[in-house]
């Protein structure tokens, strides 16, 4: 009885273990390929994440084969026995096509004709209205701390020994931050229903935050933390006006009021305001607006074009154009991938240009505030749908600033002995934030379900203190990377 219940046992641990496959796509030379189509069936399937690894569903696999295809290289079906046999590696061949090579050799491409042509045939090739977007979304953000460091300069009404323990618990809060590089995931799986380029709606189904609340230093969160030391030591009895250097933050803060708030919206909520922004500004920046990023890469007036070889993608002739400024105004260089048939643009590899950064803001000296934006790199890559027209598949999108705030803060007690505390706070250092969007399927908008469907102000949201793979193996997530397979909270239960 005991040995049939361990094989009944074994097999089910069998086939629940066989019910996902995870494996890595590479090149010849076993370099990853990030960001290849991993098709399970007609309509499903995933894509390699940076590492080039992918997860799927086995059940989604109705042929028991899986089509891989990536621009540059050829396209190809394997078995997924195949692919468990090949320790869980699939190879693909560098695309190679002789007629270009023979079609090359008499005549170059002109950059500007194809450009122009890709404008021409913008109408044609893209649908940006009045569609459904069902999408994964992940959301992975840093920040570190160089330079951090936080000081009690004056204490009226405060005596010599609380003034001593602020400082020391003070001292050690900025080694514990400079010490820390902060970390923070995001995924979210909906639908986005766009009606046109500014009303939409999103429907949220699930929902995952993986972050270490100990190590949660944001910038607005350290001065917090540090405000939040001092006012240990302050009478809580009494409200108090907040200073930073000539403003007046608030008229009167209370500190019990205070404390209770934040302890009430504390409630594993997210604004899907805030989600919406996010996902839908990704998709317009990525269509073919007059106001969108796409449109201005291919704007002649702001950026020059440059022809540099060809490719192909399922059969296709690609070309491979590099862009880079025109103009002062413009800040980007990168790649430009466009069919040969429809002149339709199928990628974009995108970062700031040599010398080019983003918004910047500098009053060091009259402020105490220096913000520079030094990152801003990204991939958008289209599928060509069964019309023949084309629609984001696939956006990376990283953004990076480095920031300089030094400000002296003051509590004012309001009261007849006007007490006054104030402390220094100057904090240097580096965040960088990563939006990947990744479209699982697309259909035309029903009107009658968009205009009956009620937008929720906020849904609710799995904290997890690790990764779990179990909670997205039923839906086409994008696969971690190593960073966050490792990640793991320090808090305690």
């Amino acid at each position: 009885m005991k040995t049939y219940l361990l094989i009944f046992t074994f097999l089910i641990s069998g086939v629940t273990l066989s019910q996902s496959l995870t494996a890595k796509v590479v090149d010849s030379n076993n370099n990853p390929i990030p960001f290849a189509t991993v098709q399970t069936d007609e309509n499903s399937g995933v894509i390699t994440n940076e590492e080039g690894f992918f997860t799927i569903n086995l059940e989604d696999v109705s042929s028991n084969e899986i089509i891989f295809s990536c621009l540059g290289f050829s396209s190809k079906t394997v078995s997924i026995k195949a692919i468990q046999d090949n320790n869980n590696l699939v190879v693909l061949e560098e695309f190679i096509d002789e007629l270009g090579k023979v079609f090359l050799s008499t005549t170059t491409p002109d950059a500007d004709n194809i450009i122009q042509k890709v404008n021409n045939n913008l109408a044609k090739n893209y649908k940006n209205e009045k569609q459904t977007f069902n999408f994964f979304h992940r959301n992975t953000a840093y920040a570190n701390f160089d330079r951090f460091e936080a000081k009690v300069t004056k204490a009226s009404g405060m005596r010599k020994k609380q003034h001593e323990g602020v400082n020391s618990s003070l001292d050690s809060l900025t080694k514990t931050i400079v010490n820390s590089n902060t970390m923070y995931f995001q995924d979210y799986l909906g639908d986005l229903m766009v009606e046109n380029r500014k009303e939409a709606k999103l429907n949220i189904h699930k929902a995952t935050s993986l972050v270490d609340n100990s190590k949660n230093f944001s910038l607005d969160n350290v001065q917090t933390k540090a405000q939040d030391l001092i006012l240990k030591y302050l009478d809580t009895t009494l409200t108090y006006k907040l200073k930073t250097g000539l403003i007046r933050v608030e008229d009167s803060l209370s500190l019990k009021s205070d404390n209770e708030n934040r302890d009430n919206n504390n409630d594993n909520m997210y604004d899907v305001k805030n989600l919406k922004g996010e996902t839908h500004g990704l998709l317009h920046d990525a269509q073919t607006y007059d106001d969108s990023f796409l449109k201005k890469i291919i704007n002649p007036d702001l950026y020059k074009y440059e022809f540099v070889d060809v490719t192909g993608f399922n059969g296709e002739l690609v070309y491979i154009i590099a862009f880079k400024p025109r103009k002062a105004k413009s800040k980007y260089a990168g790649t430009l991938y466009i069919t040969d048939e429809t002149f339709a643009v199928i990628k974009l590899d995108y970062d700031f240009g040599k010398g080019k950064r983003g918004e910047k803001f500098n009053l060091k000296l009259l402020l105490g505030i220096k913000y520079v934006e030094n990152i801003n790199r990204g991939t958008i890559i289209f599928k060509k749908n069964e019309d023949n027209t084309y629609s984001p598949k696939y956006i990376n999108q990283e953004e990076g600033r480095y920031f300089y705030v030094n400000r002296p803060i003051k509590f004012i007690e309001n009261s007849r002995a006007k007490n006054k505390v104030g402390f220094n706070f100057l904090i240097e250092g580096s965040a960088k934030n990563k939006q990947e969007l990744f479209i699982i399927n697309k259909s035309s908008l029903n009107t009658n379900e968009y205009l009956s469907f009620i937008e929720l102000e906020d849904v609710p949201y799995q904290k997890l203190k690790q990764y779990d793979p179990t909670i997205w193996k039923t839906n086409n997530a994008i696969e971690p990377l190593a960073e966050m397979k490792r990640f793991k909270s320090s808090e305690e239960n």
